[in-house]
């Protein structure tokens, strides 16, 4: 296939590199001649680059470069061209010029293909004399490792085109997913559940950017904490995806930003490439602080408030203290001195000591999700003893014998504490998208892990911790908070109610008035 890639920066030169390596000859154009130089240069270092890494022979190397041609004039003539794929700024405007003279230059069988991120396709494909045959091919940067790809039909776009260039990605060692033309598209409106929640729970003071962050990373699995993903994506550009999307589902509570940013963004903390966003990254900057030592008494007796639903939570509790040597009461109520640990779901520490006359003083929450590594989370309330609380560290520190320690956070009480409210909205948008059939199911799932590097889809993610128990946390984070964000989706619901996984895109009235009618 002949492709015209116009725009020749990072985008346009990784999408380049990725076709020309495919087998495909590339025409690499940009209205700036010196950035298609630049451009195929860092092609060419890239390539050699892999030849010295003996992922690519020089015969091969040698190839993909002859295949890729740059051009002087975007607006060419080009009666061999099958597919231009546009990767300009971020401007509807600039977008639309393009296609616009594109039309007029190339054959009315070439397909147009937009790389666009955050546009609507439908809008510009609108300006086109013939909006058919122009679909959004979303890459993700840097093109030839991020393996996949979203594929965005717009409104008019004829049926044939998605499947064409789906085979054409997936032919060229890519994934693909089909996405409804929707703000964020797929990839970047998923990725709204876990920093918009992050944000709030900074917003409420329930711990600080690296306390949230570890525990994202070792209680949920994640290769990044929120924070750290957004100094290294940039906050300016993290919060202007997450006003879009906002913005563009008509201002949906599920995906409400923070009032957090507009200050820092506006003070020029953006991250890694301006030396400080939520952390500093300058020449300068001393290793992050260490946590603080365990100091409690480990062998201070304790005792696990375990009453419905969470008794099986507290029952797996008290099991693992007791294998690791850990001074456990067995009695129906805690002794005078004993620290009481509350297994809590979807609910805060305080409204279980308050039902259940617990004593404030030496009452805390531990999140009973099952940890990725090797942490435990703590939730004191402002009524906890200090001696108390940090007895209580040291308890939930312990280990059987021959293992690790566990590393204890300690966080503000809030409903669900803090690794259940990011997954609770991981999963809640996931379902979100799901329920309005921007995707289905699998490719949610597919997108997420491939685009933003999550240990299982959200989908998937919320079947391991099951669909019942999925709705009982989010029931109880909206009943808790009274705040809409947490309102349990449909999609959520009537699969905990009707038996089916999260992951199950279910029987649609379509399927049930499909096929052959009986004579």
């Amino acid at each position: 296939m002949r492709i015209r890639i116009v725009g020749a920066g990072a985008m346009g030169r990784g999408i380049a590199q990725w076709a020309a390596t495919a087998g495909h000859t590339v025409e690499l154009c940009d209205v700036r001649t010196e950035a298609v130089t630049a451009a195929v240069d860092f092609v060419r270092s890239m390539l050699e680059r892999a030849v010295q890494k003996g992922r690519m022979s020089a015969e091969d190397c040698a190839a993909a470069l002859e295949r890729l041609i740059p051009l002087d004039d975007p607006w060419g003539e080009g009666p061999d061209v099958e597919l231009v794929i546009e990767a300009v700024r971020e401007d509807l405007d600039t977008k639309t010029e393009v296609f616009g003279r594109l039309e007029q230059a190339l054959p009315a069988t070439a397909v147009f293909a937009t790389n666009t991120s955050s546009l609507s396709v439908t809008r510009i494909a609108a300006a086109l004399k013939d909006p058919t045959r122009l679909a959004g091919l979303h890459f993700f940067n840097p093109v030839p490792l991020m393996r996949i790809v979203e594929i965005v039909p717009g409104a008019a776009t004829r049926a044939e085109i998605v499947p064409s260039l789906t085979a054409l990605v997936e032919s060229c060692g890519h994934r693909a997913v089909t996405v409804a033309d929707t703000p964020g598209f797929l990839v970047n409106h998923a990725g709204r559940g876990l920093v918009t929640e992050a944000l709030a729970l900074l917003e409420e003071t329930i711990g600080d950017p690296a306390g949230i962050d570890r525990i994202a990373r070792d209680v949920l699995g994640l290769r990044m904490g929120p924070f750290e993903l957004m100094d290294l994506t940039g906050l300016d550009v993290t919060a202007a995806v997450i006003d879009s999307i906002w913005q563009g589902f008509r201002y949906a509570d599920r995906l409400r930003p923070s009032y957090l940013t507009p200050n820092r963004v506006a003070a020029g903390l953006h991250g890694r490439k301006t030396g400080r966003g939520w952390f500093d990254h300058g020449r300068q900057t001393p290793a992050p602080a260490p946590e603080p030592p365990v100091t409690g008494d480990a062998n201070r007796p304790v005792f696990v408030h375990g009453a419905a639903p969470q008794a099986r939570d507290a029952a797996v509790l008290r099991a693992a203290l007791t294998a690791a040597g850990a001074v456990v009461e067995t009695g129906t109520e805690p002794s005078a001195d004993a620290l009481v640990l509350v297994p809590v779901w979807g609910v805060t520490v305080a409204s279980v000591i308050a039902a259940h006359r617990l004593p404030a003083g030496r009452t805390f929450g531990v999140d009973p999700l099952p940890p990725a590594g090797r942490r435990r989370v703590l939730a004191v309330t402002p009524a906890a003893d200090p001696t108390a609380a940090r007895d209580a560290r040291a308890v939930l520190a312990r280990a059987a014998d021959g293992d690790e320690p566990y590393a204890v956070s300690v966080v503000r009480d809030t409903a669900g504490s803090v690794a259940q409210r990011l997954l609770a909205s991981i999963v809640s948008v996931a379902a979100s998208i799901a329920e309005r059939s921007i995707a289905t199911p699998a490719d949610i799932d597919l997108a997420v892990t491939a685009g933003l590097g999550y240990p299982v889809g959200p989908l998937a993610w919320g079947d391991r911790i099951g669909a019942e128990r999925m709705l009982e946390l989010h029931r109880a984070l909206h009943r808790t908070t009274g705040d809409p964000r947490h309102r349990p989706s449909r999609w959520v619901t009537e699969r905990a109610q009707l038996g089916l996984a999260l992951t199950d895109p279910g029987t649609s009235p379509a399927d049930c008035t499909a096929g052959t009618a009986s004579s």
